[in-house]
């Protein structure tokens, strides 16, 4: 797979995603902690913002379980970035790059700032993330999509289908997504299997591949 280009900015304004709270301090800054690889215990400050809940530690730690030896040198996509906590992680961890996608101009800021005291040269596409994929032709697929919409909006099939309609993934491609448990979805309408599942209080995890 070719190398994918360092993000660089956008305009426009998604509200911040990451579901559940796994902060800390006071009102205006919390804390997340880089749980492994070139980072691990970093503690970094992420907005303290209505709707922007980092995924917590115990979550990440299955997620990326589950990606031993599909992580290193990944071209990855954070769409809905939030705070960053899953793509930082994998950049922790060894992923080649990743297209973080945050619409709220503050959470994105925020998240450019903890970039650059990582010593990355990633930005955040400040953009709708619908409008990303929309405008957003892929020389090559993504190797690892991170999906964690906002709650309630319909925004998971509508990402699902363009990710597809616009071949931002592949058979080999693998997505992680987050849903509220009381929702069903039926992934195989996108010719997309479950090889991975988890929950943990009123959130689902899923690691999905194409049906072979």
């Amino acid at each position: 797979m070719k190398n994918r280009t360092a993000t660089k900015k956008s305009a426009n304004n998604h509200s911040a995603s990451r579901n559940n709270s796994s902060s800390s301090g006071k009102k205006g800054s919390n804390t997340l902690r880089i749980i492994g690889g070139e980072w691990r215990s970093r503690k970094l400050q992420f907005l303290d913002a209505p709707g922007l809940r980092p995924t917590p530690d115990r979550i990440r730690e299955t997620l990326f379980n589950w990606l031993q030896g599909s992580i290193h040198g990944s071209h990855c996509l954070d769409l809905f970035a939030g705070s960053g906590a899953i793509g930082l992680e994998a950049l922790s961890r060894g992923a080649k790059s990743v297209d973080f996608v945050e619409k709220n101009a503050a959470a994105s800021k925020h998240l450019n700032s903890n970039l650059s005291l990582l010593k990355s040269d990633l930005t955040v596409f400040q953009v709708d993330a619908l409008r990303f994929l929309e405008q957003h032709g892929a020389n090559q697929p993504y190797d690892i999509i991170f999906l964690d919409p906002p709650y309630r909006q319909g925004l998971l099939d509508k990402s699902l289908e363009l990710l597809i309609s616009k071949a931002l993934i592949n058979e080999h491609s693998l997505i992680y997504l987050e849903h509220e448990s009381e929702e069903v979805f039926d992934f195989t309408k996108f010719d997309l299997e479950e090889i991975k599942q988890a929950s943990a209080g009123q959130v689902q995890s899923y690691l999905l591949q194409a049906i072979k």
